[in-house]
């Protein structure tokens, strides 16, 4: 029973990253534009607007990937938890997971 229980969760977590999976392409989507941007200013040697478009496409990619980065370290936990019997603290992980994933694509 518990291995379907724990296969269950990790079939609803899978759901959830791919979710924010498109959400995250989104932001890398928005930081190759203004890389772009910055690279078309550069070559008319406008390097006040690169730095500007430059500056924001690391800044929007960066905190997108730290929340990620947050939310797979949660969702480990959350496994190995589950995998041990522990629900509860699985599940504040996972909830945990979650709040990082949502910060990740600006909600």
């Amino acid at each position: 029973m518990k291995l379907k229980q724990t296969a269950q969760f990790i079939g609803s977590i899978t759901l959830c990253l791919s979710i924010q999976a498109n959400a995250a392409e989104h932001h890398a989507a928005v930081a190759l534009e203004h890389s772009g941007m910055a690279v078309a200013h550069g070559q008319d040697g406008h390097a006040d607007q690169l730095l500007k478009h430059a500056q924001t496409a690391e800044k929007g990619h960066a905190e997108a990937h730290a929340h990620m980065t947050g939310a797979v370290q949660h969702l480990k936990e959350s496994i190995d938890h589950a995998q041990k019997g522990h629900a509860d603290v699985a599940t504040q992980h996972a909830e945990t997971a979650m709040v990082h994933m949502r910060e990740s694509i600006g909600q």
